[in-house]
């Protein structure tokens, strides 16, 4: 690829040029930048852009923030080993029991990697390098933060200034993702670190560097120029899996967690022990991709039920707490369909005017939704809203004669 510029307002060539163009403006525009690292694909290309800007600009060694997630395969450990080695790269290799959620299970609806409490249960060995303490981070288990709430304790004002943490964040991979680098037409990349945070102190920017790239670009940029990537992938592309569905993260969150069998199948090496790590994993690696859990398809409703109630039978699975919380985000939608029309809400056809459906809702109180990920689809043209009002009418017709219109109504 042709030599890329910053600072020259024009429009680059490739999406390399542009993702460098992105992180040099980062240079000039923070006293302090550094990478969040996963070992994953998408932060390999975020980590060797940035070192490629950083060794144009003088600013190595680029500080590192590798979060161990505890349940991950061998090879990532390996390749994440083999960063750290590289005198450009400064390293730190954080072991701490953070909270992640678990979708396998509703009455243990979170886990804590590397958690003491959990040693005898711990996937892998504690690495050498681990960082076991940060200051600020909750000693209290039931107030740990996830990874996103505690990046603020990593960025001190005092000692580092305005601050960037780059992550490998790509719009391909979800809406929700997508969503997050469109909220402004310009530097639409970088979004503050906002004061809901348990560890905002106002310094902290992230920063999407490869937002654009696609899955093709992830995999040409290694083999176009020779940087080295975690192994794992080979692993799983061996074994038939395409290469938009690899995942090296753990799969116990609502969208992962259809890809538990792929390590079962590609790491049998940790798979006994990632099956017991959390509750409800085994059985989740064998019915994620079924009506269990909400996925693709949905539980049927019995006959003269309300849908309301039939909800309701789902949210009481859920651990009173996280009940509560599904509760009240359920309710959101519902309000929020309600204040924009008085349309009832149908089983399977969405409104066009709020994209909810119970279909909709129903995934929510199954499966969970507690990182807010999921949200009504809205038509995109004219063409597909009309599609959508035939669709919503013909199905408000069918129940009216049908004589069970009255299980939709509020």
């Amino acid at each position: 690829m042709a030599a890329y510029l910053w600072g020259t307002n024009r429009l680059a060539s490739n999406v390399y040029e542009a993702a460098c163009d992105r992180v040099a403006k980062c240079y000039e525009k923070y006293d302090h930048v550094a990478v969040s690292f996963s070992g994953g694909k998408d932060s390999t290309a975020t980590l060797n852009v940035t070192l490629d800007v950083a060794e144009k600009l003088g600013k190595l060694p680029v500080r590192t923030i590798f979060w161990d997630e505890e349940a991950i395969p061998f090879e990532t450990e390996h390749y994440v080993r083999r960063v750290a080695e590289d005198p450009r790269v400064e390293m730190e290799w954080l072991c701490l029991p953070v909270k992640h959620r678990n979708a396998c299970s509703n009455r243990e609806p979170w886990w804590y990697t590397w958690a003491p409490e959990a040693e005898d249960k711990w996937v892998r060995p504690l690495p050498p390098e681990a960082i076991t303490h940060v200051d600020g981070f909750p000693t209290d288990p039931a107030k740990r933060y996830s990874i996103p709430e505690m990046s603020g304790l990593m960025f001190d004002p005092k000692i580092h200034g305005t601050s960037a943490i780059l992550l490998g964040i790509r719009g391909q991979e979800s809406l929700t993702r997508m969503r997050a680098v469109r909220r402004k037409a310009t530097e639409n990349y970088i979004v503050h670190y906002g004061p809901d945070s348990p560890t905002y102190r106002g310094n902290l920017w992230k920063v999407y560097p490869v937002f654009d790239w696609t899955t093709e670009d992830v995999w040409t940029a290694p083999k176009l120029f020779g940087w080295d990537y975690n192994t794992s992938y080979d692993n799983m592309e061996m074994a038939g899996i395409k290469a938009h569905a690899q995942r090296c993260a753990p799969p116990y969150g609502e969208e992962p967690m259809g890809g538990l069998w792929m390590f079962s199948q590609c790491f049998p090496d940790i798979w006994d022990r990632m099956s017991e790590r959390v509750a409800g994993a085994a059985t989740a690696a064998r019915y994620a991709r079924t009506e269990l859990y909400s996925y693709r398809s949905r539980p049927e409703k019995p006959d003269g039920i309300k849908w309301r109630d039939f909800l309701k039978y789902f949210l009481r699975k859920h651990d009173p707490a996280e009940a509560a919380e599904v509760a009240k985000r359920v309710g959101m939608f519902i309000d929020r369909h309600y204040a924009k029309t008085s349309d009832p809400i149908l089983p399977t056809a969405t409104h066009p005017n709020t994209g909810i459906s119970w279909d909709f809702l129903l995934m929510l109180a199954v499966r969970g939704d507690f990182k807010h990920r999921k949200n009504p689809m809205f038509a995109d043209s004219d063409e597909d809203r009309v599609k959508g009002w035939a669709r919503y009418n013909a199905e408000r017709r069918e129940l009216i004669d049908s004589g069970r219109i009255h299980e939709v109504m509020p």
